[in-house]
């Protein structure tokens, strides 16, 4: 064989016996198959047991979980941390805007110290460590209950307010509610004077409460709306989580006599003065019954085409743009206000008005010497004003703040719970 010919059958040679080495390798005897995995078994568990060991003890919860929808605004958000303390919260909308929180004091809660948005998607990411100092990282991000699925409940009065003894809490929602059980459970009206307090339903998104009587004078009254995730109707939720509370005024009473055209101002009983009035005329009646003043204006304007009282052309039967110290009566339009443009003559012998109760007053409402001025100046929001003898029927219990018109025995049947 030429030198080349040995080359390359040397090559050839090597080429196979290699392939048998390596083949004998990968196939060798069982002693060398054990030894190998029984190495690399030791070796795994020893980083196993290093990295826990290096894992940080600390538990981070954060609610509400990941992905969660329809989240509270006023309580879901919450982060907790056991077996360590949390170092940094962040909170921020989808749109990188940061959300004002705190840590507790003890380093293991979190919680934002503002309402959150309806609609509005919140991402957090939290850093806490354990006693040996390790960290421990957890991120979550929800989408808060949006609109369509939320309700509200608008009420009166207003926190802090002091108003008379006849004012109820009147509750108006913004959406129907289905199941009035489960909202009217979550409300809660209370009384320092002891009185028993029924809710009632007039429809589907309005519910008053009031004691049998009226207030008790001085007394602190206590609304809690715990309607944060009730459900009040299929899928729509409630979002509030409040407490209001207002004071019970001087106990005032004012009764309006149509045939007498006398307005008896009383209090505590007691007769503290008698105005003459001009009620409604023979054709426009004044509502009889008890009627709470809801609202209070120095001056406003009264069109007739507004209820209902027009001429052949469709306009007002009337339009005044500076009615003085006008206050509401009834929903539809009932007050009791002053009167400029009428003659002096007219109070205390003849009814004039559409329905209103008047009483001589002076144009741009400055003179606090006129009976007008001087019962809006002594009257709140609350005060009752029993309108008798004009021969129209008893205003209806949902017109306006005046359930004081159905029996205690109509009005507790009218509760859901």
């Amino acid at each position: 064989m030429t030198n080349s010919k040995r080359r390359r059958g040397l090559t050839v040679a090597s080429a196979l016996l290699g392939g048998v080495l390596v083949l004998s390798a990968c196939s060798g005897g069982d002693n060398d198959a054990s030894g190998g995995d029984s190495g690399n078994d030791s070796s795994q568990a020893k980083v196993d047991e290093a990295a826990a060991k290096k894992t940080s003890e600390a538990q981070i919860k954060i609610t509400p979980e990941d992905g969660s929808d329809n989240a509270s605004i006023n309580s879901s958000a919450a982060v907790t941390v056991s077996k360590g303390t949390l170092t940094e919260v962040t909170m921020t909308t989808a749109d990188g805007a940061a959300v004002e929180g705190e840590i507790s004091a003890d380093k293991t809660s979190w919680k934002p110290t503002v309402q959150l948005e309806r609609s509005t998607t919140y991402k957090i990411t939290v850093t806490a460590e354990d006693a040996e100092k390790r960290v421990a990282h957890e991120n979550a991000s929800f989408t808060t209950v949006s609109p369509a699925n939320s309700f509200l409940g608008y009420f009166t009065p207003e926190d802090g307010s002091t108003v008379g003894v006849g004012m109820p809490v009147s509750i108006n929602f913004d959406k129907d509610i289905t199941d009035k059980a489960a909202v009217q459970k979550g409300i809660t009206v209370s009384t320092t004077s002891g009185q028993e307090v029924v809710c009632h339903w007039f429809n589907t998104k309005r519910m008053d409460c009031r004691p049998d009587e009226y207030w008790a004078e001085g007394a602190t009254v206590t609304l809690k709306m715990a309607l944060d995730g009730v459900e009040g109707a299929d899928g729509v939720y409630g979002v509030q989580q409040k407490t209001v509370t207002f004071k019970i005024g001087r106990n005032q009473v004012t009764y309006v006599d149509a045939k007498t055209k006398q307005m008896k101002i009383t209090q505590d009983g007691k007769t503290v003065r008698t105005i003459p009035i001009s009620a409604g005329s023979p054709e426009n009646k004044t509502y009889e019954g008890q009627m709470v003043i809801s609202e209070k204006f120095t001056e406003t304007r009264m069109n007739g085409a507004t209820v209902g009282f027009t001429d052949d052309d469709g306009k007002g039967e009337y339009d005044i743009k500076d009615v003085p110290h006008a206050m509401r009566l009834t929903t539809s339009g009932t007050f009791v206000h002053g009167n400029y443009w009428g003659a002096k003559s007219i109070f205390g012998s003849v009814n004039t008005s559409h329905g209103c109760v008047g009483l001589s007053d002076t144009k741009g409402a400055k003179d606090p010497n006129t009976p007008g001025a001087w019962f809006y100046n002594n009257s709140m929001i609350g005060d009752v004003v029993v309108v008798q003898n004009t021969g129209d029927r008893t205003v209806s219990p949902d017109n306006g703040l005046n359930g004081w018109n159905m029996n205690w025995a109509d009005w507790k049947a009218g509760s859901a719970v």
